[in-house]
């Protein structure tokens, strides 16, 4: 059975293919202070170019280890990127998240219903960034959360 060729939307996301290493620094939060680890993410193309595969992990400097994996893949339909995403904080992972790309940015927001985690994602100059901001249930507006910053290796 052939299911076609991957479109455009599919390709834009080759802009994260590869491994990165780097530095997360974890805003202070009611739950936790503020801190730093270092981090380590992996993109691979997936399912005949239609995906890319998020492998996210981060130590800190207690030893503390942090993992989240994810699946990015377009919607044909709509054309938004779509983000299944599972971590080791053990919430089931629900519906995928859409998102969409603005001048070379892709913002996807999580719902769940404890409030919305904004994330982006972009490449410049050889340096990823990935930033998310959260607004829990009571929220007026987003807070930062989290913000890693890597090179390709």
């Amino acid at each position: 059975m052939d299911g076609g060729q991957p479109g455009k939307g599919n390709s834009a996301l080759e802009v994260f293919l590869g491994h990165w290493t780097g530095v997360t620094e974890l805003a202070a939060t009611a739950w936790s202070p503020g801190r730093t680890a270092q981090a380590e993410v992996t993109f691979t193309r997936a399912a005949g170019g239609f995906a890319v595969v998020q492998s996210y992990r981060h130590v800190e400097a207690d030893g503390t280890h942090f993992e989240g994996h994810g699946v990015f893949t377009v919607d044909p339909d709509h054309h938004d990127t779509l983000w299944y995403y599972v971590d080791s904080m053990g919430g089931p992972p629900g519906v995928p998240a859409r998102g969409t790309w603005h001048e070379g940015t892709l913002t996807v927001e999580r719902r769940s219903e404890d409030g919305t985690a904004r994330h982006r994602f972009r490449v410049d100059d050889g340096v990823l960034t990935h930033t998310a901001d959260l607004r829990l249930r009571d929220d007026h507006g987003f807070r930062p959360f989290m913000r890693s910053v890597c090179r390709r290796v």
